[in-house]
């Protein structure tokens, strides 16, 4: 079973709601919270764990796709470190590394809703 349109939309919301989340972080709006930068607790990392691991144990994409949010967690983390250290406008720049990462994210996943390459006999 590959990855629906539905699930690559889960995911982007859940993407979408770590960026909103560490913006209000990076404009003051709230407090960082450990929750947001831990890959069991975050949304997006329960997913990868619950929904899109089970499925695809053995396909690339899937590990490439958790690097990819721990490397979106810890310039995440690094950024609210930043911002609370006053580097205020050094972090909201740092928030097209999240975009990229996040690019890539979904380009990962995106590979997954393809059916997995057969092997020759």
């Amino acid at each position: 079973m590959d990855l629906t349109t539905l699930d690559l939309q889960q995911a982007r919301i859940k993407q979408i709601l770590f960026k909103s989340q560490l913006r209000s972080v990076l404009y003051g709006v709230r407090e960082a919270d450990e929750a947001m930068f831990s890959l069991q607790r975050n949304a997006l990392g329960q997913w990868l764990s619950t929904e899109v691991k089970p499925r695809y144990p053995d396909r690339p994409e899937v590990q490439e796709a958790e690097r990819l949010l721990q490397q979106l967690l810890a310039i995440g983390r690094e950024l609210a470190a930043q911002y609370s250290q006053g580097q205020i406008d050094e972090a909201r720049r740092g928030l097209t590394r999240i975009e990229r990462v996040g690019e890539e994210m979904v380009a990962v996943l995106q590979q997954l809703s393809s059916p997995s390459p057969k092997l020759a006999s």
